[in-house]
């Protein structure tokens, strides 16, 4: 997994990118191949705003974005919203490899 982070109209501090890498190594968990996350991190007054593309080889990619009053609460919600996005996305998967197998079966 490459992670890849970087500020718009914010400086990306090594605390911050290690916060980051840190909070999105769980989503290995979801995926034998490797993928790419491309996290950025802005602030929109009053709030701070994390944002993330993930792209896996062979599939659309998938976007999530939080928002929150500390730069790492954002990140956090983000972290979550990601996992919950890929669980979601690979349930669907199986359910249509699921079906498909099934209708062949009938066949």
């Amino acid at each position: 997994m490459r992670i890849e982070t970087y500020g718009h109209e914010i400086e990306v501090t090594p605390a911050l990118r290690e916060y980051v890498e840190t909070k999105l190594k769980r989503l290995e968990r979801h995926f034998d191949q490797p993928f790419e996350v491309r996290t950025q991190l802005c602030t929109r007054k009053p709030d701070y705003v994390a944002e993330a593309t993930l792209s896996v080889a062979g599939r659309k990619p998938l976007h999530a974005d939080a928002g929150a009053q500390t730069m790492y609460a954002a990140i956090d919600m983000l972290a979550d919203k990601l996992d919950r996005l890929l669980v979601k996305h690979k349930e669907k998967r199986t359910d249509v490899q699921r079906v498909s197998v099934r209708s062949e079966a009938f066949t």
